[in-house]
């Protein structure tokens, strides 16, 4: 075993490692970061419908696996095994290969309790901080990290201290002008999405090249303002940072002091190596963070780091909602209408939070917290689309009703798409432990993640869908469906280390520091006590560029 030694060392490079390193880096301390997967850039995300994350990016289900129980719908539960909350195993992790829609957290997410009451059976809490307390670093994300697009008025705008994005928005597709029509016709309030994802060159990084290829794909043009090609890369400019790749991390030492001392990892070979630093951050996402944690114990910490009251992984919470779809059949329109339709490339950036707050008193008895809906277009998967044609009621389709199929859904019509983002209520039926049977291939336990859901969080998800579904026919859809879901998101995971003000029910302090040490942080995802109605990539990233303040604060007094 080898001994390196940092100022700070950091677990992971995704959304909750990026700013930590930026930051520490261009401060002049030494920063080391252990990631698991490679180092890929530009040049390998090229535009290929066959190169998506799930099999290239990620760890591999023959080498480790998580144990999954769902509820089996008669009231028992269900156990298998599978791969699927794997975000991204690559420098810069899951931001590599995120849709970038960045929407902040409004006030009320920070203190659900507060303003809309508790709800039986979930372990809902206020936040120990404020939006206040955040709204800087929402906005340090926008011009450091990039985000494009534009403020209008709408009833739940969050405050700012700027008045617009600094980043013009992305292009836009032609038919955002149908959907901005439909609307305002319902008195809805449509909002240009703002992403994360650059519409003019900024800072060494191209703007958009408009491929399509964007969600669930790697940037080829550095445009998306994932953690690598928007922070890492400057951070190893410096001179300061140095990234470790193929790094599995697999404890973290502590002394006497119950204080993290180190960090062990095996390196591409498979040999244990070791680190050490004044400052540890773990950001692993959610549930390997919480894995990491347990299987850490010390003299201070018998069941794990950080687990002295049993909170280290509780409160698991996914991305709640749902998705719609409307197709529009090209010759029920005019010419016009139907070339705007087929144009590929342009954002349609359009979302909706009429609903952010629902006060229905014909479906809740008060009102509730909400959800937004996020309108797009999937990236284009032209194989995989003909493929899931080759089916129709069941029989299997052949020769030429085969091709009739095929050709009507390439040529005669166009699908688009909403997605649903609401509250996935925390519960006691939500968290994450190690499993007792199954390790991985270096030899350590796999986690075991059991994922039940509150029925207020359906409740809300149908009545959002149903929304979704009014809008898509308003624009002219000829045929509509959606469907609210309980299964749990695979990329849209947080929670599992709580940051609050009481150890013993919360497993991080207010700075994202694990209760029991002094100098071991959290800045993943898993410090959220609930994940607002949007995605969570900005807030982590906000989150982040707070800690980084605190954790130089630290260093700056030792």
């Amino acid at each position: 075993m080898t001994t390196k030694e940092f100022d700070v060392c950091i677990v992971g490079s995704g959304a909750g490692a990026g700013p930590v390193a930026f930051e520490l880096s261009k401060a002049g301390y030494a920063v080391g970061i252990l990631e698991k997967g490679g180092w890929y850039t530009e040049k390998d995300f090229f535009k290929d419908e066959q190169l998506p994350r799930h099999d290239i990016f990620q760890s591999q289900f023959k080498h480790e696996r998580h144990v999954l129980e769902e509820p089996d719908g008669d009231g028992g539960w269900s156990s298998d095994t599978t791969s699927q909350f794997w975000g991204g195993n690559i420098v810069g992790g899951a931001s590599n290969f995120m849709s970038g829609y960045f929407h902040r957290l409004k006030p009320d997410d920070f203190r659900l309790v507060s303003t809309y009451g508790k709800i039986k059976g979930a372990n809902t809490v206020d936040w120990p901080i404020s939006y206040d307390d955040l709204e800087p670093y929402y906005t340090k994300v926008e011009k450091v990290v990039g985000v494009s697009g534009r403020i209008v008025q709408h009833p739940h705008l969050e405050p700012r201290s700027t008045k617009d994005y600094p980043f013009p928005p992305t292009r836009e597709h032609p038919i955002a002008s149908w959907f901005d029509q439909a609307c305002h016709k319902m008195g809805l309030h449509p909002l240009p999405m703002a992403r994360g994802i650059l519409s003019v060159p900024f800072n060494g990084r191209k703007s958009c090249e408009y491929s399509g290829y964007c969600g669930s794909y790697g940037c080829s043009s550095g445009a998306k303002s994932s953690s690598r090609a928007a922070l890492l890369d400057q951070a190893v400019a410096t001179g300061n940072c140095k990234i470790i790749t193929h790094a599995k991390v697999y404890r973290i030492n502590s002394d006497q002091k119950g204080n993290a001392s180190s960090v062990d990892y095996y390196d591409r070979d498979g040999r244990s190596q070791e680190v050490r630093a004044k400052i540890i951050v773990v950001a692993c996402y959610s549930i390997e963070s919480v894995r990491l944690l347990l299987s850490s114990p010390g003299a201070k910490h018998p069941d794990g780091i950080g687990n002295n009251h049993q909170q280290v992984g509780k409160n698991l919470h996914c991305c709640s909602g749902g998705t719609g779809h409307g197709v529009f059949e090209f010759d029920q329109l005019s010419k016009q209408q139907a070339e705007d339709l087929k144009v590929r490339g342009p954002f349609f950036n359009r979302a909706l939070q009429d609903w952010y707050v629902i006060n229905d008193k014909k479906v809740f008895d008060r009102p509730v917290k909400g959800g937004t809906l996020d309108f797009v277009f999937d990236p284009p998967s032209p194989t995989s689309d003909a493929n899931s044609l080759k089916y129709q009621n069941g029989e299997l389709l052949w020769g030429t009703p085969l091709k009739q199929r095929i050709k009507s859904h390439f040529t005669q019509s166009k699908d688009f798409k909403f997605e649903v983002f609401c509250d996935w209520l925390t519960t006691d039926d939500c968290y994450v432990s190690l499993d007792s049977k199954e390790k991985d291939k270096w030899g350590s336990p796999v986690a075991r993640v059991k994922v039940g859901y509150h029925p207020h969080d359906m409740k809300v998800a149908r009545y959002l869908v149903e929304k979704g579904k009014k809008v898509m026919k308003a624009m002219g859809a000829q045929i509509v469906w959606g469907n609210a879901f309980s299964a749990p998101t695979s990329n849209l995971i947080a929670g599992g280390l709580r940051f609050g003000n009481d150890p013993k029910t919360s497993a991080l302090d207010a700075d994202c520091r694990v209760h029991g040490t002094e100098n071991l942080f959290v800045t993943d995802g898993s410090f959220m006590p609930n994940g607002g109605s949007v995605t969570p990539t900005f807030t982590i990233y906000a989150n982040s560029f707070r800690v980084a303040d605190k954790i130089k604060a630290q260093l700056g007094s030792l």
